[in-house]
């Protein structure tokens, strides 16, 4: 009687440790992160900001951590590309999810017959609205949207990153339409940004806030969304309206078609987890180019 009181006290400590590490990689699994061939999607524009294209693989130079790389692969043909939209529709974007709707339709207007797009909203869940094709309109589902409880960007960009993951495109973007109040998010932003950079995805951030809302709060949310375009090589278009959002979106739709595909092994192979910094250099003055700044490599498995 005794032996059988004391077999769970016995058996607890190796029940702990067989299920923490299984909770602790949990939200790592989710997204594997391969940092042999590291793929870089550059856009290049000249001083009147419009898009460069014909550059041959002579005019660019990649540093990793200010170590100059070799080139493995380099594409400069128009090729598809898969993208995610991610409609906010939390409580604070009120009427603005008809505004955020428009966008979205502005965006899918110019996709290409070979492109493809997701149309995801997220609240205090992420949920699929469309999933990927080539249409470029919005189905039902998408007009019965309604603006409700709390926010989980930091989710909805990260499992934008896990759709994407298992897409054949080499050219990915996040497109996202929010005021940038995340209030619900299980996940971190520097985890979805992590996730983003590990499936080499662009994340194009559209600030959704009322133009005439000001103060510390609307600097904060911009600054997340800024950050989330600037580490990734994507853009951040500031509160858009009538023709500056058709602009922003047709600009957009134009930069994922025409962009650089840049492919290196580097030669640090080790995986210790840390940020690695990417330069793309390009030889020819008055050019300005724009890729994402680094990746997190993969910790060693013990």
């Amino acid at each position: 009687m005794l032996f059988r009181k004391l077999v769970p006290l016995i058996l607890l400590p190796f029940l702990l440790i067989f299920s923490l590490p299984v909770r602790a990689q949990k939200d790592d699994d989710k997204i594997s992160i391969d940092s042999s061939i590291v793929v870089l999607n550059a856009y290049v524009t000249d001083s009147a900001g419009s898009a460069v294209e014909g550059l041959n693989q002579k005019l660019f130079k990649v540093f990793e951590d200010g170590v100059e790389q070799r080139i493995d692969t380099f594409g400069a043909e128009s090729t598809p590309f898969a993208a995610v939209i991610l409609l906010d529709t939390s409580g604070s974007m009120e009427e603005r999810v008809t505004l955020a709707r428009s966008a979205a339709i502005q965006f899918l207007g110019g996709v290409r017959g070979e492109d493809n797009v997701a149309i995801y909203n997220f609240d205090s869940k992420v949920q699929l609205v469309q999933d990927f094709s080539n249409r470029g309109d919005m189905n039902d589902k998408a007009f019965d949207l309604k603006a409700d409880g709390m926010t989980s960007l930091n989710d909805a960009v990260y499992k934008a990153s896990q759709l994407l993951s298992i897409r054949p495109e080499k050219r990915r973007a996040i497109i996202v339409l929010s005021d940038g109040a995340d209030t619900s998010s299980k996940y971190s932003e520097d985890k979805a940004l992590k996730a983003a950079l590990s499936v080499n995805a662009s994340i194009y951030t559209v600030d959704m806030s009322p133009m005439v809302q000001t103060g510390p709060d609307k600097v904060q949310n911009q600054g997340v969304l800024k950050n989330f375009a600037e580490k990734t090589g994507g853009r951040f278009v500031s509160t858009p309206g009538g023709s500056a959002m058709r602009e922003a979106f047709r600009r957009i739709v134009e930069e994922l078609g025409s962009q650089y595909t840049i492919a290196y092994s580097p030669t640090n192979i080790v995986k210790d987890g840390k940020w690695h910094a990417i330069e793309l250099r390009i030889s020819r003055p008055g050019l300005a180019i724009r890729t994402r700044k680094g990746y997190n490599a993969p910790k060693a498995k013990n």
